[in-house]
Order: structure tokens, then sequence, then C-alpha cells
């Protein structure tokens, strides 16, 4: 059943093929299948996962007392026991409005928000209200694959445009104009960037919002990860933009708020002109949250006290967290030769790592990496065809620093193992004092291990010739 299992995750990550068996692919389903893969065989280690974006499995990374409280008040209260409306409590799509409208040049009104059962249900319901024949829709690669599930259950057919990775993992806005037809509805925007740890400057933001214009298209802009920015560039909510191309922008508590299992998200429509608010528009929106109802209703009566109250010092800790956590991942791949990271992360909660094949002796791609990685170290990282890029990696950072510091020297270890070449260079500096504080008239052997497994310098003073105690490796 397993190896079934992962011929199944290898036939549905090829890229640019297979797309009906791509657009399958879910995230926790892949974690599950790699998470199989650990059988307790590698001693005591503890399984570490830099592959789930759940930061609440490490203590560092814990609500605020203000949403707790909110909660257990809203809930003890017994006022909010029975059925919400559909579209949410008027309270709370009001407290959402407002807390949306500090960072927009306009204010929204509580009808143009919508409550959701956490951001993917945003996301399933955006793309139902712009389903139709034929349609399509423009999805960034590497994406959220969640997108990909959604748009086949509709029948939207996705067309991918590239983010470019020297770039800041800006949009391809040229590819994005070669793919637009009259069929096509909307594009969406991660920012800031799931997976690529990213964050859009204004000026680009503003670039999309044009060339929306220009197309005649909506702009799906996921914010799940909203103010989650921790580099030079400041978030920027798409919403500023929404003059100029309508914007349907999503969102939850989950991220910021560190609070993924209370499912409270929402849909907001950023569309100051209402190029987007036609009555039909509407009126067929509220009908699909008739049918899938929203979050609990307790949940959606605390959001006004956590929205308003919650202190900026809360946020602060996170990020620092968050910014310490980026820097130790990216510091730590770039230490490991057969990773590149192309930019240190500016937001989010992961970042996209290349997998170099040609440093690695018995590696066929990401997935056997990531395989071979969690059965032999415990450790758990998303394979990037996942997210759609073949032989990189997805790591989420959102851990424990320690954790973190312990993942990466296991993924070294691993490295190490599997190398093409072993690292003798690497070794040599630890034994060079040895050479330099010692005169010695008959060849010295030093024992070491190259990550392959025990070896020896032999050097001869008299000759002046270093050897490995390896035949294979004499130099």
């Amino acid at each position: 059943m397993k190896e079934a299992g992962i011929q199944l995750l290898d036939g549905s990550c090829q890229q640019h093929s297979h797309e009906k068996t791509q657009n399958m692919i879910t995230i926790k389903g892949i974690i599950g299948l790699i998470m199989s893969e650990i059988d307790g065989g590698n001693g005591q280690k503890d399984v570490i996962s830099l592959g789930m974006g759940d930061p609440t499995a490490h203590l560092c990374f814990s609500t605020t007392h203000v949403a707790q409280e909110a909660v257990r008040q809203s809930l003890s209260s017994g006022s909010f026991n029975g059925y919400a409306p559909t579209v949410g409590l008027p309270q709370t799509r009001k407290a959402i409005a407002d807390y949306l409208s500090r960072d927009l040049p306009y204010t929204l009104q509580k009808d143009d928000v919508f409550v959701t059962s956490g951001c993917t249900n945003a996301i399933d319901i955006a793309l139902s209200i712009l389903a139709r024949p034929g349609a399509n829709v423009l999805l960034p690669r590497p994406g959220f694959p969640i997108y990909e599930l959604c748009s086949s259950f509709r029948q939207l057919e996705v067309r991918h445009y590239d983010l470019i990775s020297h770039k800041g993992w800006e949009v391809d806005l040229d590819a994005v104009e070669a793919l637009v037809n009259d069929k096509t509805v909307a594009i969406v925007i991660i920012n800031p960037g799931n997976p690529c740890g990213n964050v859009y400057s204004y000026q680009h933001l503003l670039q999309i919002a044009e060339t929306a214009k220009k197309l005649g298209i909506l702009v799906i802009a996921d914010e799940v990860y909203g103010h989650l920015a921790f580099g030079k560039t400041p978030f920027v909510p798409m919403g500023k933009f929404g003059s100029i191309a309508p914007v349907l922008t999503l969102g939850s508590l989950s991220k910021r708020w560190l609070v993924p299992g209370w499912r409270l998200g929402w849909l907001a429509i950023t569309d100051p002109n209402g190029a987007f608010k036609h009555p039909k528009i509407m009126e067929r929106l509220k009908k699909y949250f008739d049918i899938y109802g929203g979050p609990p209703t307790f949940i959606q009566a605390a959001v006004p006290t956590i929205l308003e109250k919650t202190d900026e010092l809360f946020f602060n800790k996170t990020i620092d967290i968050l910014r310490e956590t980026a820097h130790l991942c990216f510091k730590g791949i770039n230490n490991i030769p057969c990773l590149t990271c192309p930019q240190e992360p500016e937001g989010s909660m992961a970042v996209m790592v290349k997998l170099n094949l040609s440093q690695l002796r018995d590696i066929t791609d990401d997935i056997d990496f990531c395989f071979k990685l969690a059965k032999e170290e415990s450790v758990v990282i998303l394979p990037g065809c996942a997210v759609g890029m073949k032989n990189w990696l997805r790591v989420t950072f959102a851990v424990g620093p320690t954790s973190l510091e312990e993942a990466l020297k296991r993924i070294k270890s691993f490295y190490q193992r599997h190398a093409s070449q072993p690292m003798l260079q690497e070794n040599i500096p630890l034994v060079m004092d040895q050479i330099r504080s010692q005169t010695h008239e008959i060849p010295l052997v030093i024992g070491f291990s190259d990550g392959s497994g025990p070896a020896s310098l032999i050097i001869d003073p008299k000759a002046w010739i270093i050897t490995t105690g390896r035949p294979e490796f004499r130099g």
C-alpha cells in the first residue's frame, strides 16, 4: 500500500503533465505519505516537520490571551449557541471590514465581507462564483495546491504563470498577458508568498492591478499571511488597488493570530467602483454561503474583540521569531551543498529551496529526497512538485529555533551520506592544528569521518603527500 501511494505521488508530480491527476494533490495527503516512511527504525530521533504551515505545534508560537479570553467569554455567555446567518454575524462582518479598512484608501462596509470556514473555504467560494463553461483561471507556479484542487472540482481550466525566482518571485507579467483569453476570469496572487517567502512591493502590486485592468480580469488576493512581513519590504494589501481592478481579498485569523484550528476566515470584495458587485453576482455569492454555512457562532462572536484589542506586542513577538527562524533557515540551507535558497525569506512561514541532484549519488528527484530524508532522519519536508516545482523543496521555518537547527543538522548529515563526492575538503581543517603543532619523522595517520563512514588522512612529512585511507579517494 505504501509503495502504491509513492507511485501515485510520483505520477501526480510530473510537471506540465498528468494535469487532472496533479490537480488532486493536497499538502496534507503528501505529508501523510511521507510520514508513513517514519517507522521508528532510526533510533530515538523525534520527528521534526518542516512540511506543514501549522506553527502551533511549537510553544513559541502561541496565540494571544486576548483571543483565548474572547472565545471563552463568547462561549460561556450562552448567547451564541444557535445558527449564525450563513454570510456571518453582522458584528463579525463589520469588525472584519473595519480591520481591513485600516490599510485601505477607502472604507469597506459589512456587506462587502463574508465570513468563511478558514481561508480554504474562501478559496473554494471565490472560484465557485467565477466558474462557467469554458472559463479559466490564472494560478502562480509555484503556488498553493488547494487552488488546483478547487478549480478541478469547479471545472475551471487552470493556466499557470511563473514566478521569477531571481527577481524575488515576482509575477511574470508578460507571461500573464500571453495566457489570457476571453474566457479568463481571474488571476490569483498570494502575498506574502506561500510557498516562496517573498513579499511584493507596492510598485509590483500596482503593475499587477494595471495588468488586470488592461486584460479585464479580477484579482483574487490570497492574504492569509497578511502582515507577516519581517524583511525590507512592508506588506501592502492588494485592496489598495481595488479602484484600478476589482479585488477579492481572502484572509483569516489562522496565521497572524496563530489559531489555524479555529477555522475563521473571510472573503472581502474590495471594489470601490462597483465593477464586480453586480446584483446577480452578489445574490449568487449569498446562495453559496447558504450551502456552506460558516464557522462556529461563538468563534464568530469573539472576532470583534480579537481584532480590536490584540496588542501590537503580540504581533511583534511573532514577527521577531519568524525573522530569526527565517534567517536560521536561509543560512543553514545554503550551508548544505545540495541545496540553494535563492533569497532570504521576507514573509509568510515557508521558503522554496532548489535541490541540486548533481551533488547526490543516489537521489533521483525531490520525491525520493523527501521520502529517504524522512526514513533516515525523521525530518519531513514537502517535495516541490507538490507546489508545481519539480526538484525543488518547500521548507517551513515556522518552528522553534532549536528544532529548526536540529532539523538542518540532520539534513546536512543526510546530504553527507548521499553526497556524490565525500566532503573531504571540509574535514581537512579539523586536523590542521595537529599537523602544524608537531614535527613528524614518520607518516602520521589521523582518523576522521567524511560522512560516508570511517576514513583517515595519511601524511608523509618527507614527501609532503596527503592521501586518504581509502584507495578510491587517493589524491
